[in-house]
């Protein structure tokens, strides 16, 4: 299923928010997971969260049935313009893997463009995941513990919500207050409000804006 947030493309096109952070041209995303760990929603909830900036974007799960625990992998685009790119993303400029055992699966970090970053959930030390990973790592690499957050706050070994507040500040591509927003969106009272901890607790876990030359380059 294709989430094309661009139904209202004339709107914005004519009236995008005053102080918008567009992207400049096209951003692409690729996040890798694992079935049960909320993959999916994590591209929906992003490209819902580019929407709320007035940021044209695009969301996608690879084609193919989901089984728990079986690798999946889904695509975000977001850009200033229309998007008319429909295939999936083979050349990310960043990388979210929210589970650092895929480092062990072929092609996983496979594509990602010079200058990009990855984003990994795991406890485990930078280094420990270089010397596991079947392919090299790059320099912009980035190492939080997701699951266990989502789990001491959420009560669910969910990272998805941790990992996108992340990947946000890392970014600043948007602001932490769209994620927010696309997040009312999908839940509701405790659910929303322990979301919205985790979001908050997850980004100030990581340095603001080091990926910020990359991500608007």
């Amino acid at each position: 299923m294709l989430l094309q947030v661009e139904h209202m493309e004339q709107g914005l096109a004519q009236s995008s928010p005053v102080g918008a952070s567009h992207p400049a041209h096209l951003t692409e995303i690729r996040i890798h997971g694992r079935g049960g760990q909320g993959n999916v929603i994590a591209a929906y909830v992003l490209a819902q969260a580019a929407f709320e900036e007035g940021i044209f974007a695009q969301a996608f799960p690879s084609f193919g049935p989901e089984r728990r625990g079986a690798p999946v992998a889904s695509f975000v685009r977001f850009a200033d313009r229309p998007i008319h790119r429909h295939c999936q993303v083979l050349n990310p400029d960043f990388l979210i893997i929210q589970d650092d055992g895929l480092l062990h699966v072929p092609g996983v970090t496979a594509g990602l463009r010079p200058g990009g970053g990855i984003l990994i959930s795991s406890s485990k030390e930078r280094r420990e995941l270089e010397m596991e990973a079947v392919e090299s790592l790059p320099d912009n690499v980035v190492v939080l513990a997701a699951t266990e957050l989502a789990n001491e706050i959420l009560g669910k070994p969910l990272p998805n919500t941790a990992l996108l507040a992340a990947f946000l500040t890392l970014t600043e591509l948007l602001p932490l207050g769209a994620l927010e927003k696309a997040l009312a969106r999908r839940f509701r009272e405790e659910t929303l409000e322990r979301n919205l901890a985790l979001a908050r607790e997850a980004a100030s876990r990581v340095p603001a804006g080091t990926w910020k030359d990359s991500a608007h380059a």
